[in-house]
This record gives C-alpha cells, structure tokens and sequence, in this order.
C-alpha cells in the first residue's frame, strides 16, 4: 500500500513543490564584477545545461504530439481554484499556470527560465531581476508581463494560502515592475536569502487583467478557473465525474528549449472514482489508460483481467530514485495525551511493518526510518563530527538520545500481528508515562482520563492497513478507533488540525530550503497545512537556519543529517513505507525515453501517444 501521488511531472500545486526544493542554483556568466547573470540558478555546483542547450537530456525532442493521457482522481472536487483554502480543488488545477524558472527531473536543485529568459542578482543574493520574454503570453493572447508578476506575488501574499503567504511575508521585502519585461524582488535583511531568488521564481504567475475585469475574488472556490499562460487550458468539467484539459493551439512557449519533448498530449482526462477499489475496477474497464498502482495487493493479484491476458496492458517498474515521500502516521502534538513521548514510542511500537509487509503487501515494501529516506541524506548511526559541529552548540536543549545513541530507527516487529515483546516494552512505557491499565483493561491516568487514539481515514483501501492497528492498540489497552471519513471531511479536518491521528507525507528535498520550515519550523505550527504534527522545536529551529545559512554541498548535508536525527528522536510520526520502483500498468499506446530521469516519471510531463499502436489496439477490441 504506497499512496503516493504522480502529480509531481506536471507541477501539480507549484506553490507546494517550489516551497519544498526551495533552493538556488546556477550556471552563471558576469555581467560586470558585482552581478551574476544567468539563465538558470542552482544553490552550489554549476548547472548541467549551457545557455544554449537544445533540450532536456532525458526527453525525446522528436515525441510526437497528439492522443490522449487518462488517470484517475479520487473522491470528487468542488473547485478548480488550487490556491484557495475554500473548497477541493479538482487534479491538476495548477496546470493552467507557469512559473518564471522551470525545474529539472535530472538534477536535484536546478531550475531554469521559463517565463523569464535570464536572471540577475549580486553575489550574496539579497535580490533578483527577472527579464521576461516579450514574446509570453497568456491563453486569452494578451501579453504576461511585470506587472501581473507583481501582481501575482501580491495577490499570493495577501490572499494566497496562509502556509504561502506567511513565508512570503517574511521573506520578500518587496517587488517592483522596472519595465513590461523587467521585474525586481528585494529580500528581507537578516535571512538566508540563498534560495529565494528561486523561491519568487516559483511562483505562480496570474493575469491582473483577468482578475481586475472579471471582479473574480482569488479568496473564492470557483469551478471557472484564472487565466494561466501554461500549454493547457480546460476543456470541460463535471464535478464529482471527470476534467479534461487540452492543450491550447497558441501556446507561446511551444519551442522553448526547456520545453522541446514535454506536454506532448492533446488531452489530459482525470476520471474521479468514490474509491479505491471501483477506480481499478474502472482501469480494468478502460475507462482510463494510465494508472500509477499504489495497492501492493491490487499489484500483486490484481493484474490477471483479460486485457492484461490479451496484452492489451502492460505491467510496468520503472527505477525510482526519488526521496521517499515520509508517508506516516502523524501524531497531533497539538493533543495533551500525545505530549509525552513515552505515549507516542508505546503507540509506535503497535505498528508492525513486518507483519503488514508480509501479510498484506506481498513483500514489495522497505520501512522508512528518515525523513531522508532513500538519499545519502539520511543520518546512520552515531553523530560524524560534521554533524556533531551543528548538534554541540546545541547540546543544552537537544535530547541526550541525539548524541548517545544511533539514529532513531523504528521499530522492528515479529511477521505475527502482535509482536509480544513490543506490546510489554509499549506497556512498561506507558506505565511509565502514568497510563495504567482499570478494570475494564482501558488505560487512564491519575485524573480519570482515558488515553484515546482516533485515527481518521478517507481510504477504503486503507482500512486493512489501519484495522490490524487499532487492535493492537487496543490489546495495549488504549481507546483506539479507526473513524471512516470522505475526502471533503478529511480536508476540513486537517486544515482545522482536528485530529487525533492521520496518514500524511513529510516531503523533503535533495537541497533543503525555506520548505523545512513549513513541515517542521516552530512558526508554522499553529497555520501550516504541511506542519499537521504541530511540531515545534527551537533546536530544529536553529538546524533548520543552519541549513539554509549552507555555503557548500558538505556542509549543507551535515546540517541536514543532524536536522534528520533529532526529527526521528523526538517520535511525532509512526513511519510506514516506500519502494524503489515505480508500479505503473497503462494501455501499450503510451511511450516514454529510453532512460528515465532519476527524480521524476514525467508521464504526463515527458511521455507521448503512440498513434498506430492506439489504432491497432482499437482494431483488436481493447477500447
């Protein structure tokens, strides 16, 4: 079981992704002694494409353009606004708008123009100008220029989502249209300002003048999304049923260099299903084509249908050398019983992967144990002196575990259900902590209180995962219960952090950046969507200033590494899984390069429609 989105190739929430790889990176050029100019940006190394590359290295710049790309969507959608905290908002609603730098799947910190053609900054970076190109524009033909970039950043920092608008707010000092195509942000004195001239380059890009005639409120759900400048615009919508995007015919930017063998379809159709189960049985159907399988007994027994017997469809592993996403249990600290740590260890040590690998995964699991999962990242055993020179001057509010012991890993289990030797460690802690088992075998602590446990659950397909749990919770006599909600609900809950318990993802980056402090900064504890946990710790504080004050690789990955040890010492997650493949099945009309990049699939960024195999599956009675 991985639910783990493929949103990530077509920019799925810019905003989020740009805010979590936040970083600057660069090929550069000098203008004159005190100013880097560049047509891209990367934080240390230099930038693996010239100024006058031809195309991506991992795209094919001769794919095809046509067909139509097919994916699934779960539950429904109200909106097809996605940076408004009203409503749900539909898949891909982000694909309307561009951003002035673009990033890149083959390199972990990159990014390079898009709407801007080159950039300008001094050395320390305390501020850029973007000079865009006169030739964007936006789907209705009017020009994108410097003003709706200001207007774009203001509107995002008054109205936008408060996780956004608050890092902006302490960030940018201001932002100034110097010409139609020039367009100055000036940083806040007293920052690391090392990734925010690509920060304010991943921005969403709006038009001022739709907004201004329109009158639209950017703070309200609609289903009649902005003007984008992007290669898609919407076709139709039918809420709770499906979207179709297709591409708009005078896409400005349609021989960019950044662009040649991308957005190779003419249609993008999401199908929304209630649940997890009718939506594979819609694929088996044909009701869509492409679909990234995230149920390891779906993959396991599920692919015996006859288009797979015919060939019809093709059962694929591409490599995956991504950063695991940190899918977990989450505590809500922000809950009194979750306060102790001792509570949150004894619930953990309830959680068997071994046994759910085994039982109900089919063995095609590996358990995450760092919020750097997969990388070199990740913090192995005791302290190195690189990272011992960020974690001793904070020794006095650190946890003796951080420099005493190996980097938290979680538990092991035996492959039965419930592991004995767990459930007394979990009860001695919990006993410990105050909780004593009554009577009625319910644990309360000395002022009557019982220790509850809800965990909330919009996934059917997630039940099997959660119920085995919650029974071993309660054999460790904790109120535990598994609560069944709809996806409209769980959104509600969250961003009003009423919860117990949810499954989330802690996504980290290659180069850490200002992202860090959205999932794990004392600041956003209290608004932050991405910071469910509530997190707060005025050591991560510092690590998290400490990395983004990095002015090398080496030291950056020291300081990340120790950000990574204290995070798993003190417990708010209960980690789950991850692969190192992708498991995809698709109809076999849809193609992609013969070597994928190591940081995305790209299938709805770099893959094309086969037209001849699509006719030949169609002569043969697959559709």
């Amino acid at each position: 079981m991985y639910f783990n989105s493929p949103l990530s190739t077509i920019r799925y929430c810019i905003l989020c992704a740009a805010l979590l790889s936040i970083s600057g990176n660069l090929l550069v050029t000098r203008s004159f002694a005190e100013t880097v100019t560049s047509h891209g940006i990367s934080t240390f190394g230099e930038l693996k494409y010239e100024a006058d590359f031809q195309h991506l290295e991992y795209v094919n710049p001769n794919a095809p353009k046509g067909g139509e790309m097919s994916i699934w969507g779960f539950g429904s959608f109200d909106s097809m606004h996605p940076y408004s905290t009203k409503g749900r908002a539909g898949r891909l609603s982000s694909i309307f708008f561009e951003t002035l730098l673009e990033g890149t799947a083959d390199e972990p910190d990159s990014a390079y123009g898009l709407l801007a053609s080159s950039m300008e900054y001094p050395e320390d970076r305390s501020e850029v100008i973007f000079n865009l190109r006169p030739e964007a524009r936006f789907s209705d033909g009017s020009p994108l220029t410097a003003d709706d970039v200001v207007f774009s950043y203001e509107i995002l920092r008054d109205k936008g989502l408060p996780s956004f608008r608050a890092l902006i707010e302490s960030e940018v000092a201001s932002a100034t249209a110097l010409s139609a195509t020039r367009v100055k942000f000036v940083f806040k004195e007293g920052i690391p300002t090392r990734d925010l001239p690509k920060m304010v380059g991943s921005l969403p890009i709006f038009s001022k003048k739709y907004y201004l005639e329109t009158g639209a409120n950017f703070e309200d759900s609609t289903l009649t999304p902005a003007i984008g400048s992007g290669p898609y615009v919407l076709e139709t919508v039918d809420v709770g049923q499906h979207i179709i995007y297709k591409q708009n015919p005078e896409y400005w930017g349609r021989n960019l260099a950044i662009n040649k063998g991308r957005h190779n379809f003419e249609r993008i159709r999401v199908e929304y299903f209630a649940d997890y189960n009718s939506a594979f049985e819609g694929f088996k159907a044909g009701a869509y084509y492409f679909r990234n399988e995230a149920s390891s007994k779906i993959w396991a027994t599920g692919y015996d249908f006859p288009s797979i017997q015919k060939g019809w469809v093709v059962k694929d592993t591409p490599p995956d050398g991504t950063l695991a996403n940190g899918q977990s249990f989450i505590f809500n600290l922000r809950r009194e019983q979750f306060r102790d740590i001792r509570v949150r260890k004894a619930l953990g040590l309830m959680s068997n992967f071994e046994w759910s690998n085994k039982t109900l995964f089919y063995g095609i699991y590996e358990r995450i144990s760092s919020f750097w999962e997969n990388s070199y990242l990740k913090a192995t055993g005791l302290p190195s002196d690189g990272e011992l020179a960020f974690l001793n001057p904070l020794k006095n509010i650190l946890p003796d575990t951080v420099f005493k012991a190996e980097a938290e890993l979680a538990p092991t289990s035996s492959k039965r259900q419930l592991d004995r030797t767990n459930l007394r460690k979990a009860s001695a802690l919990l006993d410990d902590a105050g909780w004593i088992v009554g009577d009625d075998g319910i644990r309360r602590n000395k002022q009557g209180k019982t220790l509850t446990l809800e965990i909330l659950n919009d996934s059917q397909a997630f039940d099997r995962v959660i119920n085995p749990f919650v029974e071993n919770l309660q054999r460790l006599g904790v109120d535990a219960v598994h609560t069944r909600i709809d996806n409209a609900q769980m959104t509600e809950r969250e961003r009003n952090f009423d919860f117990d318990m949810v499954v989330g993802n802690f996504r980290t980056s290659l180069t850490s950046g200002s992202g860090l402090k959205q999932y794990f900064g004392s600041e956003s504890a209290d608004y932050s969507i991405f910071n469910l946990s509530g997190y707060s710790s005025e050591a991560a504080d510092k690590l998290i200033e400490d990395i983004l004050a990095a002015k090398d690789r080496q030291t950056l990955n020291d300081a990340t590494r120790a950000l990574d040890r204290l995070l798993r010492a003190e417990v708010f997650w209960i980690p789950q899984w991850f692969k190192k493949k992708h498991t995809v099945a698709y109809y076999d009309m849809y193609r992609y390069p013969d070597k994928l990049p190591p940081y995305d699939l790209g299938t709805l960024d770099f893959w094309w429609f086969d037209e001849a195999a699509f006719d030949k599956l169609k002569s043969e009675g697959a559709f």
